[in-house]
C-alpha cells in the first residue's frame, strides 16, 4: 500500500511540474494561489486538527507575512533573499506574542481573544498609510527577475510549498507531534504524565505563524501585491472552512480543502458577487453532511471495505 501511495505522490509532483508547459497563464497563476493556500490551511490544521486549539484568526499571520516580505522589498535595499525570510519570522514572532497573550484561555475564549487582537493588527495595517499604504495596499512589490515571470513564481511556490509540506509532515510525526495530539484528546492527563501543555501549544502556534507567514511571502511572489484584507477576519473563516472541507483530521485534507475552495471561489466569482452567502451555505453543508471532511468520509469507506470482508470470513 505504501508503494502504490509513493507512486501516486511521484505522479502528482510530475503532473504540476508540467503543468506549465501545458496550461494557459491564469490557470498557472490559480495552481500558484491553490499550493500557498493548500500551505496556509495546513499550517492552520497544526494547531486546529492536531492541537486542538481553536485559531479563529489564522490570516492575520498570513497577512503579516505578507507584508514583512512586501515592506522589505519596497523600502529597504537589503537582498531579496533576506525578505522571504523576515517575512515568515516576524509571523512566527507574532504567534509567539500573541500566543503568550492568548494561551491562558482556552477553547471559544481562545479564540475571540485572538479574533480581537488580530483585528486590532489589521486596524494598524488598514490605517498606516504612511507605512503599509493604508486600505490602498502595496502594488507592484519589486520581485527579483528569476521569480518575475508566471512560470517563474509557480515554480518557485511550487518548491517551497513541497518543502514546507514535508517539514509539517515530519512536525506532526515527531515525538512533539504526538504529545501535541495527547493534549488535543485529553489536556489533564497530559499534564499528569508530565507534558507541558502550555509550552507544547505556544511552539505549535508559533509553528504554524511561521509556515503562515511562508505562504504570505509567496503570495508576494505570486501577485506582486498586499493589501489589509489579508488580514481580516472572513479570510479567517474560509481557511477554516478548507481545513473542514478537506477533512481536519487528515494530514492532506487541507491541502485539498484548499482546492476546492480557491477553485469554487473563482468560478463562482465569474457569475456573483455573493460568494460570501455561498461560502456561508457550503460551511453549512459541511458540517451536516461531512463532518469529518472529504478525505475522512473516504477513509471511513476505506476502512469499512476492508473491514466488512473479515466480518463475514
Amino acid at each position: 500500500m505504501r508503494k502504490k501511495t509513493l507512486l501516486f505522490l511521484i505522479a502528482c509532483i510530475v503532473l504540476l511540474l508540467l503543468f506549465p508547459v501545458f496550461l494557459p497563464r491564469f490557470y498557472v497563476y490559480l495552481l500558484s494561489i491553490i499550493l500557498l493556500y493548500g500551505l496556509l490551511a495546513t499550517s492552520l490544521n497544526i494547531v486546529l486538527g492536531y492541537g486542538g486549539i481553536f485559531q479563529f484568526h489564522h490570516a492575520v499571520f498570513y497577512g503579516v507575512g505578507a507584508y514583512s516580505t512586501a515592506l522589505m522589498l519596497t523600502k529597504t535595499a537589503m537582498p531579496a533573499v533576506l525578505a522571504f525570510i523576515v517575512g515568515p519570522l516576524v509571523a512566527a514572532a507574532l504567534g509567539f506574542v500573541l500566543g503568550i497573550i492568548c494561551i491562558r484561555l482556552s477553547k471559544l475564549y481562545f479564540g475571540m481573544l485572538q479574533i480581537s487582537l488580530g483585528s486590532l493588527v489589521w486596524a494598524i495595517v488598514y490605517r498606516w498609510y504612511s507605512f503599509t499604504g493604508g486600505d490602498d495596499g502595496i502594488h507592484g512589490i519589486p520581485i527579483p527577475d528569476i521569480l518575475s515571470s508566471y512560470t517563474g513564481a509557480y515554480y518557485y511556490t511550487f518548491i517551497i510549498t513541497a518543502v514546507c509540506i514535508f517539514l509539517i509532515y515530519k512536525i506532526i510525526n515527531s515525538p512533539f507531534g504526538s504529545a501535541l495530539q495527547g493534549i488535543r484528546d485529553n489536556p489533564v492527563r497530559s499534564e499528569m504524565i508530565g507534558i507541558n501543555v502550555k509550552r507544547h501549544q505556544l511552539l505549535a502556534l508559533t509553528i504554524a505563524g511561521f509556515f503562515a507567514g511562508v505562504a504570505g511571502s509567496l503570495f508576494v511572489v505570486v501577485d506582486n501585491t498586499v493589501f489589509p484584507d489579508m488580514l481580516f477576519w472572513t479570510l479567517s473563516l474560509e481557511i477554516l472552512i478548507m481545513c473542514l472541507l478537506g477533512g481536519w483530521f487528515s494530514f492532506l485534507g487541507p491541502m485539498l480543502g484548499a482546492g476546492v475552495i480557491v477553485a469554487l471561489r473563482t468560478f463562482v466569482s465569474t457569475y456573483t458577487v455573493y460568494w460570501a452567502l455561498v461560502l456561508g451555505i457550503l460551511m453549512m453543508l459541511v458540517i451536516f453532511f461531512l463532518p469529518n471532511g472529504i478525505l475522512g468520509y473516504f477513509e471511513e469507506r476505506f476502512k469499512k471495505m476492508l473491514i466488512e470482508p473479515e466480518i463475514k470470513e
